[in-house]
C-alpha cells in the first residue's frame, strides 16, 4: 500500500512538473508570437529568454518533487495504462492559461510603453514571478493553495523565494543591467508588475473553486 502511495505520489509530481513548465513556456510563446500582430516590439530579448528558462524550470521545478501527496490520493481508481500526460483536461489547461499569461502580458507591455515606463523590464519580470504563481496554482488539482497551505512544501517556497531574489538582482544590480537588458524599476512600477504576475494564480483558483461548487451540486 505504501508503495503504491508512493508511487502515485511521484507519478503526480511528474505530471505538476509537465504541466507548470509547459503552461508558462505556452505563455512566453504566445507573448512573443501575438506581439507582432498586435503592434508591438517583442517583449523579450534571448538573453532573458534563456535566464528565464534557466531560473524557472530548474529550482521550482525540482522542489515540486518534494510535493507531499494529495488527500485523496488513495480514494481515486487506478489510472488508464494508455492514459496520457495531457488527458484530463491538462492539455486544454496548458493551452488556455498559456493564452491568459500571453495576452495579460501583452496588455501589460502595451499600458506601459503608453505611460512611459521601462516596459520590458516590467514585462520580463513579471513572466519570471507570473511562473511562480503558476507553480503554487499547480500543486493541487482540486485543492485551493489556501487549503493545502503555503508551507506544506517548504522545498518549493525556498525555490520560490530565491527565484524571486535572483530577479530583483537582475533589474536592481546595476552591473547585471546591460547584460540582462533591463533597469530598475520604481516602488509603483514592481507593484504593478507583481499584480499582473498574480493574475494567473487568481485564475486557476477560481477555475477550482467553479469546479468544486458544480461536483457538490451534480
Amino acid at each position: 500500500v505504501k508503495a503504491v502511495k508512493e508511487g502515485r505520489r511521484i507519478y503526480d509530481n511528474i505530471l505538476r512538473f509537465i504541466k507548470y513548465s509547459m503552461t508558462s513556456n505556452a505563455g512566453t510563446l504566445w507573448a512573443i508570437f501575438l506581439a507582432p500582430f498586435f503592434g508591438l516590439p517583442l517583449p523579450l530579448v534571448p538573453i532573458q529568454i534563456l535566464w528565464m528558462n534557466l531560473l524557472t524550470d530548474s529550482l521550482p521545478g525540482l522542489a515540486l518533487t518534494a510535493e507531499p501527496p494529495e488527500r485523496n490520493i488513495m480514494s481515486r481508481p487506478p489510472r488508464h495504462p494508455e492514459e496520457g500526460v495531457f488527458s484530463q483536461g491538462r492539455g486544454f489547461f496548458i493551452i488556455k492559461f498559456g493564452l491568459i499569461i500571453g495576452i495579460s502580458a501583452l496588455l501589460f507591455q502595451a499600458f506601459a510603453i503608453k505611460e512611459g515606463m521601462p516596459w520590458q523590464t516590467m514585462v520580463f519580470t513579471a513572466l519570471v514571478i507570473g511562473r511562480m504563481a503558476v507553480v503554487m496554482s499547480v500543486r493541487s488539482e482540486e485543492d485551493s493553495i489556501f487549503r493545502i497551505g503555503f508551507f506544506s512544501n517548504r522545498p518549493l517556497l525556498g525555490a520560490i523565494v530565491l527565484t524571486i531574489v535572483l530577479q530583483m538582482a537582475v533589474v536592481y544590480m546595476p552591473f547585471l543591467n546591460p547584460i540582462f537588458n533591463t533597469q530598475p524599476l520604481t516602488l509603483n512600477e514592481l507593484l504593478l508588475t507583481f499584480a499582473l504576475s498574480s493574475v494567473v494564480f487568481f485564475a486557476v483558483e477560481i477555475e477550482k473553486l467553479i469546479k468544486k461548487k458544480r461536483w457538490l451540486m451534480s
